[in-house]
C-alpha cells in the first residue's frame, strides 16, 4: 500500500546517522492525529530506518480535550505494538522501538498532571511539552519553575512553529536562560511547515539554542518530507557541523522512558 515511499539510494552514511534516535514520533496507532495503523507506522519505520535512525521513541499527544490519554493505557498499546511488529520480522529494516513517552500539551490537562507527577519520559528523564501553536499560554513561567523544582528536565517541543515567537523572542531566551531544552522538527529544516519556521529553527540553531533534533513523523506524507530533507544539502551540512544531544538521551541513570 505504502510502496511509494522509495528511500535514497545507500550511502556511506546515512543523513541522519549522527542523530540515530529519534525523540518525537507519532506511530503509535490510532491514539492522536499521527499513524493510523501498524503497517502505516512500519512503512514510515522503514523510511526512518534508511534515513538513519536506529532508535525511536513514540510520544503520542497528551492533549485535553482533543486527545485525553491515559498513561497506563498508552503503555500497552505500545507493548502490543512491538509484539505484533516482532511477529512480522520486519526488526532488521526498522529502528528500535526503544520507548514509549509522551508530546504533553500545556493545558488544563497538564496542570492536573502535574499534581501527581503522571508523565512518560522520554529516556526515563526528560519531559517533551508542546505550546499551543494559535496563542501564549500565561503562567508559563511558574509552570516550568515547578517541573523543574519536581526535577523533570523539559524539552520544548519544535519553538520554530510558535507564530507568536520570533526566533530572537526575548521569551525563548528567558526559557533557555531557564534551562529549558529546545527541539526542532527535522521537517522544518526542510520546509514543511512553510518558509517562517524554517528561517526561525535556522536561525536558533545558529544561537546555540537547540539541543535536540526529532522528525514529529506522523504518517507517510511526513515520511515523504524525510526522504526529502536527508538529500537537503544544507540539513547534511549541518549535522557535520552541529552536534546535538539526541544520542544521550538513555544516560546511565535513565533506562526506557517509563511512567515515573
Amino acid at each position: 500500500m505504502f510502496n511509494f515511499l522509495k528511500p535514497k539510494p545507500k550511502t556511506a552514511r546515512p543523513t541522519f546517522a549522527p542523530l540515530g534516535i529519534d525523540i518525537h514520533c507519532h506511530l503509535l496507532p490510532s491514539v492522536d492525529d499521527g499513524s493510523k495503523s501498524n503497517e502505516e507506522s512500519i512503512a514510515c519505520l522503514r523510511i526512518m530506518h534508511e534515513a538513519g535512525f536506529n532508535k525511536v521513541i513514540c510520544t503520542p499527544h497528551y492533549q485535553y480535550p482533543r486527545f485525553p490519554n491515559e498513561e497506563s493505557d498508552i503503555q500497552q498499546r505500545f507493548a502490543d505494538m512491538k509484539l505484533d511488529l516482532a511477529s512480522q520480522g520486519v526488526s532488521s529494516v526498522i529502528p528500535e522501538l526503544a520507548g514509549v513517552a509522551g508530546e504533553y500539551r500545556v493545558d488544563t490537562g497538564f496542570t492536573d498532571r502535574m499534581s501527581t507527577n503522571k508523565f512518560l519520559l522520554v529516556g526515563g528523564h526528560y519531559l517533551l511539552a508542546e505550546f499551543s501553536l494559535h496563542q501564549q499560554v500565561m503562567g508559563l513561567d511558574e509552570i516550568l519553575f515547578e517541573l523543574q523544582m519536581k526535577n523533570y528536565e523539559v524539552i520544548l517541543a519544535h519553538p520554530e512553529r510558535y507564530p507568536y515567537y520570533s526566533s530572537s523572542s526575548s521569551k525563548l531566551q528567558h526559557f533557555k536562560d531557564m534551562g529549558i531544552y529546545f527541539q526542532i522538527n527535522i521537517l522544518s529544516l526542510q520546509g514543511f511547515y512553510g518558509e517562517g519556521p524554517r528561517r526561525k529553527a535556522y536561525e536558533m540553531i545558529e544561537k546555540g539554542w537547540v539541543e535536540f533534533l526529532g522528525t514529529d513523523m506522523h504518517n507517510t506524507l511526513y515520511a515523504q518530507a524525510l526522504i526529502d530533507a536527508s538529500h537537503d544539502h544544507k540539513i547534511i551540512k549541518l549535522l557535520d557541523t552541529h552536534k546535538f544531544l539526541n544520542s544521550q538521551v538513555f544516560s546511565a541513570n535513565a533506562g526506557e522512558a517509563t511512567k515515573i
